[in-house]
């Protein structure tokens, strides 16, 4: 790889917002957010709003997404009904 032109790549923990579930990982991400992980260590940490412990593929269960007004405001921006 050429040198200076890469991000950094190194352990970052995510959290999922939703069930509060963190996994420890490698990633280009970073954050100012800093948190203290099982090993004592202290990494970045990303919170992220679905991981695979709270998407419905994942555990099975529906997961309700606010849509309402949508069909609504389509109608009213384009003339029907």
């Amino acid at each position: 790889m050429k040198p200076g032109i890469h991000p950094a790549y190194g352990p970052v923990v995510f959290r999922d917002a939703s069930t509060g579930s963190q996994f420890l990982t490698r990633s280009t991400a970073t954050s100012a957010e800093t948190v203290e992980w099982e090993d004592g260590n202290v990494y970045p940490l990303i919170v992220v709003e679905v991981s695979s412990d709270s998407h419905p593929f994942w555990t099975g269960s529906q997961r309700l997404v606010d849509s309402a007004g949508r069909v609504e405001k389509f109608n009213r921006k384009y003339g029907r009904g």
